[in-house]
């Protein structure tokens, strides 16, 4: 919606809201939002950027009632309240966040002040969110006390625009949430590890699917992962989804990652031939790509395992913008390259949502600015609103990589979390290895977020494990933040083709999409018994559904210089829950139905 109107709208029903002109004296005086001491490891300063560049901007806006988004979130979740399933709208979400009056008049005098074309303003769900396109650099460093340059990665050699502070007036800090792009130079990283590409199985696993008549999952998958591998494992073997009209997985991509098709269409025929004929749709958004002549590993891993698991129902890859080399020039316009934020302002206007999606990215929670983490956190709540169940890979580092050093000044040894797995609003998806029985990987990221407190779902479940270690580790995390992962599935040696070759690789990339693929299962189940998907699923596993998972008792993940987090039945920051039994599931699910 564009500014004009909204602003049209306020003044016809508040006309008493005009901002005195005395009062833009107030512009001035200001308070730091985020700030930097220096920009983040691995990203170099190269300068300023050139003088007429542009930037487009967003600006979260607080909701006029503030707790209302997650208590709606929990009632609808909640397994036990009568508003179980009863998920909202596009537009019901939108009237459910949107900002007081107050708040939108405020920000208009802010931008009136600062001479802000208001043609180039425009807001998105329900006017929690402002877009401001191609302001002048200029003008956005004066609007927000910033100093906005140039920095090149010395991984990925990507170029963005970020500033290392930015300030608000303090009049609008009840108001305004965040700003963006402005100190988060993060890349979200892919959670996974190639392993070299070689025909390991010439005629699929034929012998593993054999193996299966003998009425246990083949000895080879403690080796190697394959579909028949994890639908064994999983008890989905004999589940026909019948939902297929309604019912649909999505999976997002980023960094550049397309799937192709040829290496679907070979994968099922060598490790899921039922499937030979599975496909997928592509969104493209903001610029992101489908390149058939350069796919991506990831991408590859993502739509194969997922459309193994869920086939056939119908999935929809996302990828997101690309990062394509940075060419200055006289008239450039530098966009914001967030991908979170790309992804989730598309997906929140779509009427229709796949109502599971896996993301197998994240970063590092200290390099994310919190007012970031805490808006795009908010906004995962939105999607999980409308129905959708949202999963994260946990990460592969363990407790955490290399010296595990603090970023804020004071150098201190902490295990380090990753976000959005640390997010409260989705379902994080840990690792495990092994069959008869499974234990965890070592690699299976975990911990304890220090940005958000532990929600209420988990309470009793995490409580029981820090009574179990008893102090172990005190001082190297964060005891009262939310903890992760959620659940758990396989996450070593999976067998992928990519480029048409056929080869393995490991990490929570693979974990996720299996876990997801089997979730949509389950929601394809309730679909087709005339009953609600299951939306944000955290309240539903940490209580009624607890015992539809295999516990995993064996393990750790390792990092910091320590043996890291053990696994012990209940929930543990390894594995979580620990990994799922569809027709457990299946059967805990039928008992909950509320009409048709």
């Amino acid at each position: 919606m564009r500014w004009l109107s909204v602003l049209s709208v306020l003044t016809a029903v508040s006309p008493g809201l005009a901002i005195p002109s005395a009062f833009e004296s107030t512009w001035h005086n200001v308070t730091v939002k985020h700030a930097w001491d220096a920009p983040p490891t691995k990203w170099d300063l190269l300068g300023h950027p050139p003088a007429n560049a542009t930037i487009d901007l967003r600006i979260a806006l607080k909701s006029s009632d503030d707790g209302a988004l997650v208590d709606e979130l929990y009632k609808m979740s909640d397994p036990h309240n009568p508003k179980y399933g009863a998920h909202l709208s596009k537009e019901e979400v939108a009237k459910l966040v949107a900002p007081h009056p107050r708040t939108l008049e405020l920000v208009k005098s802010w931008l009136d002040y600062h001479r802000v074309n208001p043609a180039a303003v425009s807001t998105t769900h329900g006017g929690n969110w402002l877009t401001i396109l191609k302001i002048p650099v200029r003008q956005a460093n004066t609007l927000l006390s910033a100093s906005y340059k140039l920095y090149r990665n010395e991984e990925t050699k990507k170029i963005i625009m970020r500033t290392t502070h930015y300030s608000l007036p303090t009049v609008l800090s009840e108001h305004v949430q965040t700003v963006a792009p402005t100190t988060y130079f993060g890349t979200p990283r892919a959670f996974l590890q190639t392993q070299k590409l070689h025909r390991t199985f010439p005629k699929g696993d034929l012998e593993m699917r054999n193996a299966l008549a003998y009425g246990s999952t083949p000895a080879s998958c403690s080796n190697t992962i394959t579909p028949t591998c994890l639908r064994a494992l999983y008890n989905t073997l004999e589940y026909v989804p019948s939902a297929t009209e309604s019912n649909q997985l999505g999976i997002t991509g980023y960094l550049d990652q397309f799937a192709s098709y040829q290496d679907l269409t070979e994968f099922m025929i060598q490790f899921r031939p039922d499937a030979v004929h599975a496909n997928f749709t592509v969104e493209q958004i903001n610029g992101g790509g489908n390149n058939q002549s350069n796919p991506g590993s990831e991408a590859d891993l993502d739509v194969q395992y997922g459309g193994a698991m869920s086939f056939p129902t119908p999935n929809t890859f996302y990828s997101t913008d690309g990062s394509p080399p940075f060419i200055p020039d006289s008239n450039i316009t530098l966009n914001s390259n967030e991908p979170y934020l790309n992804w989730l302002n598309f997906i929140l206007e779509q009427e229709t949502i796949p109502q599971t999606i896996s993301t197998l990215y994240g970063d590092h929670e200290q390099t994310v600015p919190p007012d970031y983490a805490r808006s795009v956190c908010g906004l995962f709540a939105m999607v999980g609103l409308r129905g959708v169940s949202l999963l994260f890979g946990s990460g592969d580092n363990g407790v955490g990589a290399g010296s595990c050093l603090t970023n804020d000044g004071t150098n201190r040894t902490q295990f380090i979390p990753f976000f959005p797995a640390s997010c409260p609003f989705v379902t994080t998806v840990g690792g495990t290895t092994g069959v008869g029985p499974e234990i965890a990987a070592n690699s299976s990221g975990g911990g304890f977020s220090n940005y958000f407190p532990r929600p209420r779902y988990q309470e009793s479940a995490v409580s029981s494990y820090l009574a179990h270690i008893d102090g172990q580790y005190s001082g190297l995390f964060n005891s009262s933040g939310r903890a992760y992962p959620d659940i758990s599935a396989q996450a070593l040696n999976f067998q992928i083709v990519f480029n048409g070759q056929v080869g393995g690789i490991s990490g929570t990339s693979c974990s996720t999409p299996t876990a997801a693929g089997i979730i949509s299962l389950l929601n394809d189940f309730r679909i087709s018994q005339c009953q609600p998907p299951l939306g944000f699923l955290n309240p539903l596993l940490y209580t009624s559904a607890s015992k539809g998972f295999n516990a995993i008792t064996s393990g750790s993940n390792p990092g910091c210089g320590t043996q890291g987090f053990s696994a012990m039945a209940g929930w543990n920051p390894v594995t979580g829950l620990g990994t799922p039994d569809f027709l457990k599931l299946k059967g805990i699910l039928s008992q909950l139905r509320y009409g048709c």
